[in-house]
Protein backbone atom coordinates (compact mmCIF):
# COMPACT_ATOMS: atom_id res chain seq x y z
CA UNK A 1 0.00 0.00 0.00
CA UNK A 2 3.09 2.30 0.68
CA UNK A 3 4.94 1.51 -2.29
CA UNK A 4 1.60 2.29 -4.45
CA UNK A 5 0.83 6.00 -2.65
CA UNK A 6 4.89 6.63 -3.08
CA UNK A 7 4.09 5.54 -6.73
CA UNK A 8 0.84 7.71 -7.33
CA UNK A 9 2.92 10.77 -5.26
CA UNK A 10 5.77 10.41 -7.29
CA UNK A 11 4.17 10.92 -10.86
CA UNK A 12 1.90 13.55 -10.24
CA UNK A 13 5.35 15.34 -8.93
CA UNK A 14 6.65 14.02 -11.93
CA UNK A 15 3.68 15.32 -14.07
CA UNK A 16 4.18 18.75 -12.57
CA UNK A 17 7.41 18.79 -12.63
CA UNK A 18 7.43 18.25 -16.26
CA UNK A 19 4.86 20.93 -16.36
CA UNK A 20 6.97 22.99 -14.71
CA UNK A 21 10.79 22.39 -16.92
CA UNK A 22 8.47 22.69 -19.82
CA UNK A 23 5.99 25.81 -18.96
CA UNK A 24 7.80 27.72 -15.93
CA UNK A 25 11.36 27.70 -16.63
CA UNK A 26 12.74 31.47 -16.71
CA UNK A 27 15.23 32.37 -19.89
CA UNK A 28 17.59 32.31 -17.27
CA UNK A 29 17.46 29.12 -16.31
CA UNK A 30 16.72 27.75 -20.21
CA UNK A 31 20.67 28.88 -20.80
CA UNK A 32 23.15 26.50 -21.88
CA UNK A 33 25.03 26.36 -18.32
CA UNK A 34 27.63 24.74 -20.38
CA UNK A 35 28.78 28.19 -21.39
CA UNK A 36 30.96 28.45 -18.05
CA UNK A 37 32.90 25.41 -18.99
CA UNK A 38 35.21 24.50 -21.41
CA UNK A 39 33.99 22.70 -24.71
CA UNK A 40 36.14 19.96 -23.57
CA UNK A 41 34.02 19.38 -20.83
CA UNK A 42 30.94 19.71 -22.54
CA UNK A 43 31.84 17.42 -25.13
CA UNK A 44 32.83 14.97 -22.23
CA UNK A 45 29.47 14.97 -20.58
CA UNK A 46 27.79 14.65 -23.92
CA UNK A 47 30.22 11.65 -24.76
CA UNK A 48 29.48 9.65 -21.96
CA UNK A 49 25.45 10.23 -21.94
CA UNK A 50 25.79 8.34 -25.13
CA UNK A 51 28.18 5.51 -24.22
CA UNK A 52 25.92 4.92 -21.32
CA UNK A 53 22.42 5.64 -23.40
CA UNK A 54 23.42 3.70 -26.34
CA UNK A 55 21.59 0.74 -25.68
CA UNK A 56 18.33 2.43 -25.69
CA UNK A 57 18.29 3.03 -29.18
CA UNK A 58 16.02 0.31 -29.05
CA UNK A 59 12.97 1.81 -26.86
CA UNK A 60 12.11 -1.81 -25.95
CA UNK A 61 15.73 -2.11 -24.16
CA UNK A 62 14.82 0.68 -21.64
CA UNK A 63 11.38 -0.95 -21.13
CA UNK A 64 13.16 -3.80 -20.25
CA UNK A 65 15.12 -1.72 -18.10
CA UNK A 66 11.78 -0.37 -16.35
CA UNK A 67 12.03 3.12 -17.92
CA UNK A 68 8.25 3.81 -18.52
CA UNK A 69 6.85 6.37 -20.84
CA UNK A 70 5.00 9.42 -19.26
CA UNK A 71 3.04 12.73 -20.36
CA UNK A 72 2.75 11.43 -23.80
CA UNK A 73 5.24 13.71 -26.20
CA UNK A 74 6.10 17.35 -24.50
CA UNK A 75 5.81 20.49 -27.00
CA UNK A 76 5.58 23.70 -26.55
CA UNK A 77 4.62 26.68 -28.81
CA UNK A 78 8.02 28.46 -30.09
CA UNK A 79 10.46 26.82 -28.19
CA UNK A 80 10.75 23.51 -30.08
CA UNK A 81 10.09 20.29 -27.61
CA UNK A 82 11.56 17.91 -25.34
CA UNK A 83 9.65 14.71 -26.91
CA UNK A 84 9.00 10.92 -25.02
CA UNK A 85 9.89 10.61 -21.84
CA UNK A 86 10.38 7.27 -20.48
CA UNK A 87 11.07 7.35 -16.74
CA UNK A 88 12.63 4.80 -14.28
CA UNK A 89 11.17 5.64 -11.04
CA UNK A 90 13.49 3.44 -8.99
CA UNK A 91 16.58 6.27 -9.94
CA UNK A 92 13.91 8.90 -9.63
CA UNK A 93 13.74 8.55 -5.69
CA UNK A 94 16.83 7.74 -4.54
CA UNK A 95 18.88 11.22 -4.33
CA UNK A 96 21.73 10.22 -6.21
CA UNK A 97 23.47 11.30 -9.98
CA UNK A 98 25.07 9.53 -12.10
CA UNK A 99 25.75 10.10 -15.07
CA UNK A 100 25.79 6.32 -16.86
CA UNK A 101 22.39 5.98 -15.25
CA UNK A 102 20.11 8.44 -16.25
CA UNK A 103 16.49 8.61 -14.54
CA UNK A 104 14.73 9.72 -18.19
CA UNK A 105 15.89 8.77 -21.71
CA UNK A 106 13.99 11.15 -24.35
CA UNK A 107 13.06 9.90 -27.44
CA UNK A 108 11.44 11.93 -30.47
CA UNK A 109 8.65 10.28 -32.48
CA UNK A 110 9.20 9.92 -36.39
CA UNK A 111 6.70 10.04 -39.03
CA UNK A 112 7.59 6.56 -39.65
CA UNK A 113 6.06 5.86 -36.39
CA UNK A 114 9.19 4.84 -34.52
CA UNK A 115 11.28 6.34 -32.12
CA UNK A 116 14.55 7.84 -31.86
CA UNK A 117 16.54 8.75 -29.10
CA UNK A 118 17.64 12.06 -28.72
CA UNK A 119 18.81 12.63 -24.41
CA UNK A 120 18.47 11.83 -21.50
CA UNK A 121 17.34 13.88 -18.47
CA UNK A 122 19.01 13.65 -14.78
CA UNK A 123 16.19 14.44 -11.94
CA UNK A 124 16.32 14.86 -8.33
CA UNK A 125 14.48 16.37 -5.68
CA UNK A 126 16.36 18.96 -3.63
CA UNK A 127 15.76 17.37 -0.28
CA UNK A 128 16.60 14.09 -1.32
CA UNK A 129 20.01 15.12 -2.66
CA UNK A 130 20.54 17.31 0.51
CA UNK A 131 19.85 14.11 2.29
CA UNK A 132 22.42 11.54 0.79
CA UNK A 133 24.53 15.36 0.32
CA UNK A 134 24.35 17.47 2.84
CA UNK A 135 26.60 20.69 2.62
CA UNK A 136 27.51 20.10 -1.04
CA UNK A 137 25.52 22.49 -2.83
CA UNK A 138 23.71 21.72 -6.11
CA UNK A 139 24.29 18.13 -8.16
CA UNK A 140 26.48 18.69 -11.12
CA UNK A 141 27.74 15.97 -13.36
CA UNK A 142 31.19 16.68 -14.54
CA UNK A 143 31.10 20.63 -14.27
CA UNK A 144 27.70 20.87 -15.71
CA UNK A 145 25.21 22.05 -12.72
CA UNK A 146 21.61 21.16 -12.78
CA UNK A 147 18.98 23.40 -12.85
CA UNK A 148 16.97 24.14 -9.79
CA UNK A 149 13.23 25.03 -9.77
CA UNK A 150 12.60 26.36 -6.33
CA UNK A 151 9.06 25.88 -4.41
CA UNK A 152 6.38 27.62 -4.11
CA UNK A 153 5.40 27.27 -7.51
CA UNK A 154 2.12 26.96 -9.51
CA UNK A 155 2.32 22.83 -9.05
CA UNK A 156 3.06 22.94 -5.20
CA UNK A 157 6.05 20.46 -6.19
CA UNK A 158 9.03 20.20 -3.42
CA UNK A 159 11.77 22.10 -5.11
CA UNK A 160 14.30 19.58 -7.79
CA UNK A 161 16.90 19.89 -9.94
CA UNK A 162 17.33 19.00 -13.05
CA UNK A 163 19.61 18.45 -16.48
CA UNK A 164 18.96 17.65 -20.14
CA UNK A 165 21.67 16.02 -21.95
CA UNK A 166 20.88 16.60 -25.71
CA UNK A 167 23.29 13.87 -26.24
CA UNK A 168 21.62 12.10 -29.63
CA UNK A 169 20.54 15.13 -31.32
CA UNK A 170 22.37 18.11 -31.88
CA UNK A 171 20.61 21.14 -29.99
CA UNK A 172 21.47 24.35 -32.14
CA UNK A 173 20.56 26.70 -28.91
CA UNK A 174 22.49 23.98 -26.71
CA UNK A 175 23.10 20.83 -25.30
CA UNK A 176 21.65 20.99 -21.53
CA UNK A 177 18.94 23.52 -22.12
CA UNK A 178 15.38 22.28 -21.40
CA UNK A 179 13.91 22.78 -24.82
CA UNK A 180 15.32 21.31 -27.76
CA UNK A 181 14.42 23.49 -30.54
CA UNK A 182 14.85 20.76 -33.53
CA UNK A 183 13.08 18.21 -31.79
CA UNK A 184 8.78 17.91 -32.86
CA UNK A 185 5.91 15.78 -31.75
CA UNK A 186 4.33 15.58 -34.94
CA UNK A 187 4.94 11.40 -35.12
CA UNK A 188 3.32 10.67 -32.09
CA UNK A 189 0.23 9.04 -32.72
CA UNK A 190 -0.59 8.92 -28.68
CA UNK A 191 0.82 5.40 -28.20
CA UNK A 192 3.94 4.82 -30.51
Amino acid sequence: MKVRRFAARLEYSLMGLLALTSFGASPAVAQDHGALHSGSQRGDLVRLVRESTARFRDPAAAEAEEYFLMFGCVSGDLSGAMGMHFVKFELVGDGEVDATRPEIVIYEPTSSGRLRLIGADYLVLKADWEAKHPGEGPPQVMGQLFHLFESPNRFGLPDFYTLHVWAWKDNPTGAFVNWHSKVSCEGFNGQN
